[in-house]
């Protein structure tokens, strides 16, 4: 079905060449705000110069204009220079008729925009468990990677592992020192947590030696470069460089160990990834670019050997790109990975980086320089730039005593599901396995919600409790009223897939009708803006108007067939959309609560 904006649009052009001879492309609608009756706002100040009148005065044309050439229109009104429009009853039952079987509401596929997409989430290192502020990560990443799809984008969704270099050393020392040959078998610990607790271990054991050496006389800097164990570690990164075997084997075990216990911890939260990179593969890339780049003249020499880019002109500071010694920095690295993706896929137009706010000026260099360097689509490189996740003081401190660790988050968050729904006495028709199910489902459903309502950019509070409340602006309440949705299409006892041939519709009615017509363009501003925000937030809205009109309107009791039959099919509508949104989201909504 033709939306109505487009339909608006040629007429509107047809009004104001016919009113005032003026060709315009200018013609923009938003959705009506709430206060004002409508459907769709016309902002008429564009038009106000060319035609020489007011905005009222232009408004007040293109309304009565539209209301008689336009049997879409039913009605008009104008405040200031905004022209309220409000559509024909004719409209929304052809439009109601055009989704109320369609699974796929909201969505554009199976059009494709021709746009592949790499999306970049997950950059955890290999020393210890994922903690909280990766769940942020991985909700984001997932979520905008459906929601790219869902605006008819090719997705290539990729992680990369930091699994090299001293802080990982420091793990494999520790339990080559203290280990005993402990396994995650042996132990019966997850092995991210086993290869956490070695990190924890080293931490402990050279604070020890440094404070010992302070003790001795020695300065903390100095007792810092001259610790055994520090000189150990580095000693054993020289060897992982050199390929040493023994250590190239120990190494190869305890990240064998880390990957495990992230798969686990990944299939939990309900994420996955097209391709994983590796630091391992990737750190030595980039060194010839910047070779290159001194060839060019985009980077210089330094006095002491090392490399250089003066970025100061763009607002930036003097980057440096190699060290004296010839070795890679982090942003040399990300150089050369960035080149890779691009001729590894050559149909790449937009690379995203799903990255903590703490990173935003790396970015900005980054991309400076990938552009100096030449390339044409370091333009389209994006930093998903996104605040931190704090929690209420005292809430669920991991075992390391300084972050929150995700494994005990989401077993905090089933618990709370659990709990929760035992409260409400709602328990009784499942069977402990549906039970199980439920639990994950409320609960993966509360966090991924509650992490993605809040805009990505803001800084964010989380309560595991506030998050699972069945009433409130949470997952488990929409979650719920699909679940009542479900319930009441099971009771519908005749056919509820025929056309209504004419229907006139309650307030209530519309507005569900009005929210889900409103959903492709959701899914669109959100794919623009990179923002899953925006989707949590219309479901909210759209669940809030179902619950308003199943309190407010009889349905199964409905006497009247033709408006039984149509409360029904609204309800399946609204709860496909339900769905569809969720979905997005990377949450489930259950056929029963």
């Amino acid at each position: 079905m033709i939306s109505a904006e487009k339909i608006l649009f040629t007429v509107v052009q047809k009004a104001l060449q016919e009113l005032y001879t003026l060709k315009s492309d200018n013609i923009t609608f938003q959705k009506t705000r709430k206060e004002f009756e409508g459907d769709l706002t016309l902002v008429t100040f564009p038009f106000i110069k060319e035609t020489k009148k007011s905005p009222e005065q232009v408004g007040q044309a293109i309304g009565e204009y539209l209301k008689q050439n336009e049997k879409q229109v039913s009605d008009f009104n104008v405040v200031k220079g905004f022209l309220n429009i409000t559509l024909s009853n004719e409209f929304w039952l052809n439009y109601f008729n055009s989704i109320k079987d369609s699974e796929s509401i909201g969505f554009k596929v199976p059009e494709s925009s021709g746009r592949t997409v790499m999306l970049e989430y997950a950059s955890p290192n290999t020393n210890k468990p994922l903690h909280l502020g990766h769940i942020r990560n991985l909700l984001l990443g997932y979520s905008v990677s459906n929601i790219l799809k869902a605006n008819g984008h090719k997705v290539i969704k990729v992680s990369i592992v930091n699994d090299r270099g001293i802080h990982i050393c420091k793990s494999m020392l520790a339990w080559k020192k203290w280990g005993n040959g402990e396994t995650p078998q042996s132990s019966g610990m997850k092995g991210d947590h086993l290869v956490g607790k070695y990190y924890v271990i080293f931490d402990k054991e050279y604070k020890k030696e440094v404070e010992e050496l302070v003790g001795a006389g020695k300065k903390k800097e100095d007792a810092e470069k001259i610790s055994l164990l520090m000189m150990e570690c580095q000693d054993m990164l020289l060897k992982w460089e050199a390929g040493d075997k023994a250590t190239v084997d120990l190494w190869k075990m305890m990240n064998s160990w880390v990957y495990e216990g992230f798969a686990v911890t990944y299939k939990t939260v309900g994420v996955d990834f097209d391709k994983t990179y590796y630091e391992s593969n990737t750190y030595l890339l980039g060194k010839e670019l910047i070779k290159e780049g001194l060839e060019k003249n985009v980077f210089y020499k330094k006095e002491n050997g090392s490399v250089a880019i003066d970025l100061s002109a763009e607002g930036l500071d003097e980057k440096i790109v190699l060290r004296s010694d010839g070795t890679s920095v982090y942003i040399t690295q990300d150089i050369g990975t960035a080149i890779e993706r691009f001729k590894e896929f050559p149909d790449l137009k937009q690379m995203i980086y799903t990255v903590g706010n703490e990173q935003d000026y790396h970015f900005k260099v980054l991309f400076k320089i990938l552009e100096k360097l030449g390339y044409s689509w370091a333009k389209e490189c994006y930093h998903l730039s996104y605040g931190m996740v704090e929690l209420p003081e005292g809430k669920m401190k991991s075992r390391e005593g300084t972050v929150v660790d995700a494994d005990d988050l989401l077993k905090e968050m089933f618990d709370t599901a659990e709990a929760t729904t035992k409260e409400l006495g709602k328990v009784d028709e499942f069977s402990e396995t549906e039970l199980k199910d439920l639990y994950y489902l409320i609960g993966s459903g509360a966090l991924k919600y509650f992490m993605l309502k809040v805009d990505p950019k803001k800084k964010m509070l989380f309560d595991p409790k506030e998050s699972i409340d069945f009433n409130g602006h949470t997952g488990p309440f929409i979650q719920y009223t699909h679940a009542r949705i479900k319930s009441v299409l099971r009771k519908a006892d005749f056919d509820y897939t025929k056309s209504i041939e004419a229907a006139s519709f309650e307030p209530a009615e519309k507005e569900i009708l009005r929210w889900i017509y409103d959903f492709e363009s959701v899914i669109e501003e959100s794919g623009k803006s990179l923002s899953p925000s925006l989707v949590a937030n219309y479901v909210y809205e759209l669940t809030k108007s179902y619950n308003r009109f199943y309190h407010e309107l009889p349905i199964m009791k409905e006497e009247n067939k033709e408006v039984k039959m149509l409360r029904l099919q609204l309800s399946k509508a609204c709860g496909q959309t339900i769905s569809n949104a969720m979905n997005l989201l990377g949450i489930k909504v259950p056929e029963k609560m």
